[in-house]
């Protein structure tokens, strides 16, 4: 017997997959725990183990294919039982696989091929050497759908391709090979060579000499340079998929708020020496402006909620599950996500940042880690920039971009009231928002909050 291996449900807004590579060939012995196929969703790149022991009989979802969930994506069960043909959760009787593999009796009176038995293998060679391959209908034999769906975008007869699979069937390489084949060239016939008359050559004056070569003339041009193309790769793909279906789907808007840190400068200042020896990471301005957005969202939950407007609904989330932007040093973008970010103090904001960003890293993440966001954060500032105007991470409303803090001079109030220029340090907020879910009004109320609480909060209470 044989069983249906079905792409199983890897997070619980994950409803596909794309073939990444197969950890196992067909006709590999495969153990319960033995990884089978690694997998690419939109959030993580893992691994699937399998819950069966056997042989892998069929590979139904070829690398660079994508896969829905409840999807057959291999068959394993005996050494030499054939391959089903439509996937099923059931175990597949012998008998009921070799009566899909096995091609229909011809109507017409003829002398029928000899039958092939796979397990004799004296009787298999005989028959192949006696007649040449049987090319078989479509309708005669399993094609997978991948085969199939090529077929159509190619307008191949699949009649017409010989199959090397088991009892003929056409698989994906044969159909390859034969869209690959070069066409035959037509045959030209030859046409006739005839002498040519010779005819009085004119005559010809003697070209005058080439001028010398000037010494400050400009060297030859190089030879042009030629633009190099490169594959994208899927965190590539993904990344690009995910932002046009953004961009589609919210009305996007910015408003951007100009902050000081000064205060929060002097209390990093104050205990960077000491967060580095407990922690071993240095205290950046991440965590305060994490600690500051939490109590903003808190105040105006609207901009902590999803748009469903589909159903004429708004979802406002009641926990505060912030994600953080990791780069993976330029190979791609991932929002690894802070579940219950407000149970958690300063330094435990902080310390959660550093534990997402080296797992996201080092790939040690599940696709957990990175679902559930109800806000999300983008951090460009240790790189210098001025202001991002960043796009929003579905199905969030809105998302924060932090920009560079830097030493600029600013009108502040002395301690006698007067208005007085100031070295301080400053930076700007960016913040982009979804117009379909909330208001103008609101999203300035909000970066507002954010700024006053940055400027005015006891942050040496914080790190206590």
């Amino acid at each position: 017997m044989a069983t249906i291996v079905e792409m199983p449900q890897l997070g619980e807004t994950v409803t596909s997959g794309t073939v990444i590579s197969w950890m196992k060939e067909v006709g590999d012995q495969v153990a319960i725990g033995d990884i089978l196929v690694e997998i690419s969703t939109d959030k993580v790149d893992t691994e699937l183990p399998s819950e069966i022991a056997g042989t892998l009989l069929e590979i139904l979802i070829p690398v660079g294919e994508m896969v829905e969930v409840g999807t057959g994506l291999c068959v394993i069960g005996e050494a030499g039982f054939a391959p089903v043909s439509e996937p099923s959760a059931r175990p597949v009787e012998e008998s009921a696989a070799i009566a899909v593999n096995e091609p229909e009796p011809p109507k017409e009176v003829v002398e029928a091929p000899p039958l092939v038995i796979p397990d004799t293998a004296a009787t298999e060679t005989a028959a192949e050497a006696a007649t040449p391959p049987t090319v078989l209908s479509d309708s005669a034999r399993f094609v997978s759908p991948v085969v199939r769906r090529l077929a159509r975008e190619h307008g191949v007869d699949l009649s017409t391709v010989v199959g090397t699979g088991q009892g003929g069937r056409v698989t994906r390489r044969d159909l390859e090979n034969f869209l690959s084949a070069p066409e035959p060239e037509p045959v030209v016939e030859p046409e006739p060579v005839t002498e040519p008359v010779p005819a009085a050559e004119p005559a010809v004056e003697p070209a005058p000499p080439a001028p010398a070569a000037d010494p400050t003339s400009a060297p030859a041009a190089a030879a042009a340079v030629t633009s190099e193309e490169e594959d994208l790769s899927r965190m590539r793909q993904v990344i690009a998929t995910n932002m046009v279906k953004s961009l589609q789907t919210a009305v996007h808007t910015f408003t951007s708020i100009e902050v000081d840190f000064e205060q929060i400068e002097r209390v990093r200042s104050a205990h960077k020496v000491a967060f580095r020896a407990t922690h071993g990471r240095s205290l950046t301005y991440l965590p305060f402006v994490v600690r500051a957005v939490l109590d903003g969202l808190r105040a105006f939950p609207v901009v902590n909620s999803s748009l469903m407007l589909e159903d004429k609904k708004r979802v406002i989330h009641p926990h505060l599950n912030i994600g953080i932007a990791v780069d993976l040093d330029g190979e791609g973008l991932v929002v690894p996500v802070i579940k219950g970010a407000d149970n958690l103090r300063l330094s435990g904001i902080a310390l959660k940042v550093f534990e997402l960003a080296d797992g996201s890293r080092s790939g040690s993440l599940g696709i957990d880690d990175y679902s559930g966001s109800t806000f999300s954060i983008t951090n460009n500032g240790a790189h210098g920039s001025f202001v991002t105007s960043a796009i929003i991470n579905q199905p969030n409303s809105a998302i924060l971009s932090t920009d560079g803090v830097s030493k600029r001079p600013t009108v502040v109030t002395s301690s006698s009231g007067e208005d007085v220029i100031a070295i301080h340090h400053m930076g700007m907020l960016g913040f982009t928002w979804d117009h379909r879910a909330f208001d103008g009004a609101v999203a300035a109320q909000f970066l507002s909050r954010v700024r006053d609480n940055l400027e005015t909060w006891d942050w040496e209470q914080e790190l206590l």
